[in-house]
């Protein structure tokens, strides 16, 4: 999809979910100034409405284009986020903080940036953003410090730019020791809708957020430190009705 163009004509390449996260690194790429090629999956999740949001998110903050790539994960399954598994709801801090919870996808970052390193290297784009985080991430292994910095390491290993000794490839993961509401208060400051968001693991049939799973948790308890409301939970208000633009007002 072909989006309005940005001034910036240094390309990144950004991994967008359609999540709170990823909207705000959309973001701080373009406050960078970066020319945003965001890049989303359709790699079997359970719920598309994440797909939905990661088109009005990139047209909102004006990427220059965004693509979809089909890699179906369901072939493994393994998640609750891509076989049929229930999602766990109304989990403690604690509980959240204790072993790796079953809606990790096996892989999902390791897969996503590779295929997000084979587009850098053909718009010839050295810089590569995702928004993983360390601190509110419900014990995903792949969102760790140390799994991007083996990324990247590997990255400037395995391409031709790599080789041939140009600028090396940096993985910028810009929320990776921020807090949730810190994350949000970065992002209203750069203008980011996050009514346009989604962060629900278990959506309703309309999108609507379940507000009981650990993602739903984690961003409504990110809004009440920051001290504003959610946006979207306005969008699903009783009586709220669906603009054009996907927003309910």
């Amino acid at each position: 999809m072909n989006l309005k163009k940005s001034h910036s004509t240094r390309p990144a390449v950004v991994l967008l979910s359609g999540g709170l996260d990823s909207a705000t690194v959309v973001a701080i790429a373009r406050a960078e100034g970066f020319a945003v090629h965001a890049l989303s999956f359709r790699y079997g999740q359970r719920h598309g409405v994440e797909l939905e949001r990661a088109a009005a998110v990139a047209s909102a903050l004006q990427a220059c284009e965004h693509r979809i790539v089909d890699v179906d994960l369901r072939a493994f399954g393994g998640s609750a986020l891509t076989a049929d598994i229930a999602v766990p709801k109304g989990r403690s801090a604690a509980e959240m903080e204790h072993d790796i919870p079953i809606t990790y996808v096996p892989a999902r970052n390791t897969i996503f940036l590779s295929f997000a390193l084979a587009w850098a290297e053909v718009l010839g784009s050295t810089d590569i953003f995702i928004g993983v985080n360390a601190l509110d991430y419900s014990g995903y292994p792949d969102c760790r410090p140390e799994f991007i910095a083996a990324f990247e390491t590997m990255a400037r290993l395995a391409t031709k730019a790599g080789v041939e000794g140009a600028e090396p490839l940096s993985i910028h993961a810009p929320l990776l020791a921020m807090s949730k509401a810190e994350i949000i208060r970065t992002g209203l400051a750069l203008g980011v809708d996050y009514g346009l968001t989604s962060s629900c693991y278990d959506p309703g049939p309309g999108g609507e957020p379940c507000g009981a799973c650990d993602s739903c948790q984690l961003r409504a308890r990110g809004f009440a430190e920051v001290g504003v409301p959610d946006p979207l939970s306005a969008r699903f208000a009783p009586g709220a009705s669906l603009s054009r633009t996907g927003k309910r007002g």
